[in-house]
């Protein structure tokens, strides 16, 4: 643009300017005039050519996946890949509180000796420091804690069920070989044995890891459904076996139920917490003595009449040994349980659910 003036300029001077020459100033000014009128529209050119601002999408957050719990249906961010423990343990009135109950996903009843009931205490989603106290073995209880997938932690044992457990039969750590030891045993000094012997949670891994047990699995997951439950009012729960009693009480603030062993509240013996049930299962099956001893076979594969407690109500239902876990049905399907923990009685045929009492009422 600058040139363009001068060579006006020059040209001009040759042409005469029409007949007259032109005053330097006058062209000055109109050199200076090009020159302004130059840069101007070189500054419209550079702001036009300025780049648009680009704009940023928005950061849309991935939702955090969440998992389930295989035993208790409550969720979880973290998949689950450790191994189920089952442990037995001891219910003796003797016993009595025992310790690490409130953190077990599922809790077995059934009777041993004498007319007594034993736990058998299947741990998954929480972890006690301890548990106990311990007790020995039974087979229908090794078979359930296999078939859950589970290792079977007992203290003692007939030598024919040893023998059955080191046959490969479960995969069981037995306290005889490692009675307070310090890593997975423990005795107590407040109680006399064989009312003492604890299992310590930490050693289970190590004990476990030294016999060449897997210590993760994902485990199938039972069923589960958060809905409304039907039924008949079912708030006192009382059930006998030979030689004590067992009660439900409905927590209608918690919708949870709490146990009582004659009279006394089930609750942990270091704080006193409360056991806290989403779900009562209790089914009748064949119990039969088959020695001196005491000792039972029970029948896990029949099936039989159960009655399902949830939320303060109960179910007539059948119960199912279905891939050898325990499932409550009606009319061939399975029923869900409720997220939360359960407990399962087993008790005989005579008197059988028969001789449950229900009652609409909290005592």
């Amino acid at each position: 643009m600058h040139g363009q003036a001068l060579n006006f300029y020059l040209n001009y001077e040759d042409s005469g300017g029409i007949g007259m020459k032109m005053n330097w100033k006058v062209m000055f000014a109109l050199i200076l005039c090009f020159i302004l009128i130059a840069c101007s529209k070189d500054n419209e050119s550079t702001e036009d050519e300025k780049p648009e601002p680009i704009e940023e999408e928005p950061v849309v957050e991935e939702p955090e996946e969440t998992f389930v719990y295989p035993f208790t249906g409550l969720e979880t961010t973290d998949k689950p890949k450790n191994r189920a423990v089952a442990v037995m343990v001891n219910n003796h009135a003797k016993a009595r509180p025992q310790t690490g109950l409130s953190k077990a996903d599922i809790v077995f009843e059934i009777l041993a000796e004498g007319n007594i009931t034993r736990f058998m205490a299947l741990f998954h989603s929480e972890i006690p420091d301890k548990v106990g106290p311990v007790r020995s073995a039974r087979p229908y209880y090794f078979n359930l804690a296999d078939d859950y997938g589970a290792l079977y932690v007992y203290h003692g044992a007939a030598n024919f069920i040893e023998e059955m457990i080191q046959s490969g039969q479960a995969d069981g750590l037995n306290g005889m070989y490692y009675d307070n030891d310090k890593v997975l045993f423990e005795r107590s000094t407040d109680r006399v044995a064989p009312h003492n012997s604890y299992a310590i949670f930490d050693g289970i891994a190590t004990r476990a890891d030294e016999k060449g047990y897997e210590l993760e699995a994902i485990h199938e997951p039972l069923l589960f459904a958060d809905e409304e439950v039907v039924g008949d009012s079912a708030l006192t729960i009382t059930l006998p076996y030979s030689n004590y009693q067992v009660r439900y009480q409905y927590d209608e603030t918690k919708e949870t139920y709490h146990r009582y062993s004659d009279g006394a509240q089930t609750v942990e013996y270091t704080d006193s917490a409360p056991i806290e049930l989403a779900n009562i299962l209790i089914l009748e099956t064949q119990h039969q003595v088959i020695d001196n001893a005491g000792r039972r076979e029970i029948d896990f594969t029949s099936g039989g009449d159960a009655l399902l407690l949830q939320r303060g109500k109960v179910q007539n239902v059948q119960w199912e040994r279905i891939d050898g876990r325990i499932i409550p049905t009606k009319d061939g399907q399975q029923i869900p349980f409720i997220p939360g923990k359960t407990w399962i009685n087993v008790i005989p045929t005579s008197p059988g659910i028969e001789g449950v009492q229900i009652s609409e009422t909290s005592e």
